[in-house]
């Protein structure tokens, strides 16, 4: 008689799949620790999820053993009359000699038609791969300012939001939380105060990798507008440059006026597929905050 042979099958990523995921992640991308992908899979664990969506994203199983993954990251931007989903399609690996499968992935991780995916971390190679499953470019690069050199608002005042920190007034209660979650994930979670405004910005450690050396940075993962960025880059550089942070990094499609700096698309591409219109400026509850740079 003759043995069945296993089965491939792809499923939703549960609670008890975590350790093995970030086994698998680990293994697939071999420059991050097995602490990135399990403290970042901590985070998805905690955080609000939209009901009917998967917490995790999606996950390859042959005989049992899980051999290729997905990550999705869901939230929605809407109300609680009108939701708007979004999606960030995350870190995707398949064991080799199951790659045959990885479609398996990606279809059903892109079946919802009113959701609006995202993928902020595209390697070039992949462009191609990307752009044919219908989704365009809202981002092309990178703008990576110098705002210490800039005039603008340094009168005002900048506010760290940290852990546990009360809501920061001035700032409507959606922002509030978002300001407070996102110090909680370790980001940078500021208000800008200036005697006409309260303005909320997010910002997370990255490293500028230069030859042999890694140079610290910030980028802005969450802002109102690129504008109210650029109205108080003097404050926030200012601010950071005695933390020992000389550049933001900012999405962008070109330089960027009212801002020193240096453009470039060598890196910073973003895709988009949906049918909510792009923002620029606005990374929150994405991979970048909850798994880091």
């Amino acid at each position: 008689m003759t043995a069945l042979k296993p089965l491939i099958r792809c499923r939703e990523i549960g609670d008890s799949d975590l350790d093995a995921v970030a086994d698998l992640l680990a293994r697939g991308f071999p420059q991050r620790t097995r602490r990135y992908w399990s403290d970042g899979l901590r985070r998805q664990a905690t955080r609000a999820a939209p009901d009917g969506y998967p917490r995790y994203g999606y996950l390859l199983e042959h005989d049992g053993r899980a051999v290729g993954v997905l990550l999705l990251i869901y939230r929605d931007r809407g109300t609680a009359s009108k939701p708007q989903i979004w999606c960030n399609l995350s870190s995707w690996y398949v064991e080799p000699g199951f790659r045959n499968y990885a479609t398996m992935l990606t279809r059903i991780a892109q079946r919802l038609p009113e959701v609006t995916y995202v993928n902020i971390s595209a390697a070039r190679q992949t462009w191609p791969i990307i752009e044919a499953q219908g989704f365009r470019a809202y981002c092309k690069g990178l703008f990576f300012s110098m705002p210490a050199f800039s005039f603008a608002g340094i009168g005002a005042r900048i506010e760290p939001m940290t852990e546990g920190a009360p809501p920061p007034y001035g700032i409507p209660s959606d922002e509030a939380d978002l300001l407070i979650r996102h110090a909680q994930y370790g980001c940078l979670s500021v208000v800008v105060r200036s005697k006409s405004a309260a303005i909320p910005l997010v910002f997370q450690q990255v490293r500028i990798r230069q030859g042999r050396f890694a140079l610290p940075a910030m980028q802005l993962v969450y802002c109102r507008n690129i504008s109210d960025y650029i109205a108080y880059a003097g404050a926030v550089g200012r601010y950071l440059l005695p933390r020992g942070y000389v550049s933001v990094m900012i999405d962008a499609n070109g330089p960027v006026a009212g801002l020193i700096g240096v453009y470039t698309e060598r890196r910073g591409r973003k895709y988009i597929k949906g049918p909510q219109p792009p923002r620029l400026g606005d990374l929150s509850d994405t991979e970048l905050p909850l798994y880091g740079a």
